[in-house]
C-alpha cells in the first residue's frame, strides 16, 4: 500500500479497524519467522494461515539481554506471523541509538512493515520519518503511547503507563502502604518514568525513586538491599518489570526488612510467586497481545486497508491486576509463556 493511503497523509475521516482476530484469517498453519522455532512461536494457538502473499515485517524492540518480558511479546508476534503468512524479523537493543540503526536496517531490507517500541522516542524520530518516506507503514507497541501520533505511526498497541501507575498507587492505598520505593531499571525510559509518576500522583504515602542498572541483576539486588537497610520505614518495593520482582524479594530477605513487593508486568515465574504470597500483586499489560496485534495490524493494513483506532486512538492492552484472587485463572496461560 503506497504512502498516500497512510492516515497521516490524507484528510478523509478515519475508519476503525476490525478486530485483530478478523474473519480475514483463512485455514492452515506455520510460519517462516526469523528467530525462535515456529513451535515456540505459539503456532498451536492458531488453527489458520492466510492465503495472502507472504509479507516481511520487522519487529524492533528495546529489549535488554535477559529480560524475559520480551519473550512473551515475541511469542505473540510469532503467533500472528504464523497465521498471517508473515516472515518475521526480530531484533532488539536497549540503546536507543542502536535501536534506531536496527530500524534503518529494516528499511534497507525493504520490509513490508515495521513494528517498533518507543522507549526513547526522540532517538527514533528521524529513522521513523525515513520509513514513512520509503512507504513502509510503522506501528508502535508497548512504549510510546504519548508520542506515536506525533511520530506519524499508523497504530499503537499497549498500555497507558500513566493510567497504570495511577491505578497502582490506588492499590497501594487499599493495602495500607505508607512508604514505597519505585525501582527504575532503565533511566530515560519514558514508560518507566510515567509508571512511577503515576504511582506518586495517587499514592497517599511517600514515594521514593531508586535507579538501578537493570542489565546487571546482582547490582539490582545489592542496590535495593542497601536502600532497605538505609530506610527501615519502606513497606513496599515497587518493581517496574517482572524479572526484577523476585530479585526484590531476595533483597527484602537480605536486608531483614518487613517490606512487601509488588510489580508491573507478569510472567510464568511471577504467577507462582503471587500464589505463594511472595509477590502481593502484579499489573498485567498483556505483552503477548501487544506483539500479536502489532503484526496482525500491519497485515490487516496491507491486505484490507484497516488501521485500528482510525489513526487517532491507541488500542489499550492493560492495565489489569493479578493477585491471589485471580492468579489461578491466569497461571495456566502464563505457564505456556503467553501471559
Amino acid at each position: 500500500m503506497d504512502r498516500s493511503s497512510h492516515p497521516r497523509h490524507r484528510r478523509v475521516a478515519p475508519f476503525v479497524a476490525v478486530a485483530a482476530a478478523a474473519a480475514l484469517a483463512l485455514a492452515g498453519c506455520s510460519s517462516d519467522s526469523g528467530g525462535k522455532k515456529s513451535e515456540e512461536g505459539g503456532a498451536d494457538a492458531s488453527a489458520g494461515k492466510a492465503s495472502t502473499p507472504q509479507m516481511t515485517i520487522a519487529l524492533v524492540t528495546h529489549q535488554a539481554p535477559g529480560d524475559t518480558f520480551w519473550d512473551i511479546v515475541r511469542k505473540g508476534a510469532e503467533t500472528a506471523a504464523a497465521k498471517d503468512n508473515v516472515k518475521l524479523i526480530y531484533s532488539a537493543d536497549p540503546n536507543a541509538g542502536n535501536q534506531a540503526n536496527l530500524v534503518q536496517n529494516a528499511i534497507d531490507q525493504k520490509v513490508d512493515g515495521i513494528a517498533v517500541t518507543l522507549a526513547k522516542p526522540d532517538a527514533l524520530k528521524e529513522v521513523i520519518a525515513k520509513a514513512d518516506a520509503a512507504g513502509i507503514p510503522v506501528v508502535g507497541l508497548n512504549s510510546g503511547l504519548s508520542d506515536w501520533k506525533d511520530l506519524g505511526l499508523l497504530e499503537f498497541f499497549g498500555q497507558d503507563e500513566s493510567v497504570a501507575g495511577e491505578a497502582f498507587g490506588k492499590k497501594l492505598n487499599e493495602v495500607g502502604a505508607k512508604n514505597a520505593v519505585c525501582v527504575v531499571h532503565e533511566q530515560g525510559n519514558v514508560g518507566l518514568t510515567q509508571r512511577c509518576d503515576g504511582v506518586k500522583k495517587t499514592f497517599e504515602g511517600e514515594t521514593q525513586i531508586l535507579n538501578v542498572n537493570g542489565t546487571d541483576m546482582p547490582s539490582v539486588k545489592s542496590t535495593i538491599t542497601a536502600k532497605l537497610k538505609q530506610d527501615s520505614s519502606i513497606d513496599y518495593v515497587v518493581t517496574l518489570g517482572a524479572p526484577f520482582a523476585p530479585t526484590a524479594v531476595q533483597s527484602v530477605e537480605e536486608a531483614g526488612s518487613k517490606a512487601k513487593v509488588a510489580t508491573f508486568d507478569l510472567n510464568k515465574e511471577l504467577t507462582g510467586a503471587v500464589k505463594a504470597g511472595d509477590i502481593q500483586f502484579a499489573v498485567d499489560q498483556q505483552p503477548y497481545l501487544q506483539g500479536y496485534l502489532a503484526i496482525d495490524g500491519l497485515w490487516l493494513y496491507k491486505n484490507n486497508g484497516n488501521y485500528s483506532g482510525g489513526g487517532e486512538q491507541p488500542v489499550l492492552t492493560g492495565p489489569a491486576f493479578v493477585d491471589k484472587s485471580n492468579v489461578d485463572a491466569v497461571s495456566e496461560f502464563a505457564a505456556k509463556g503467553t501471559r
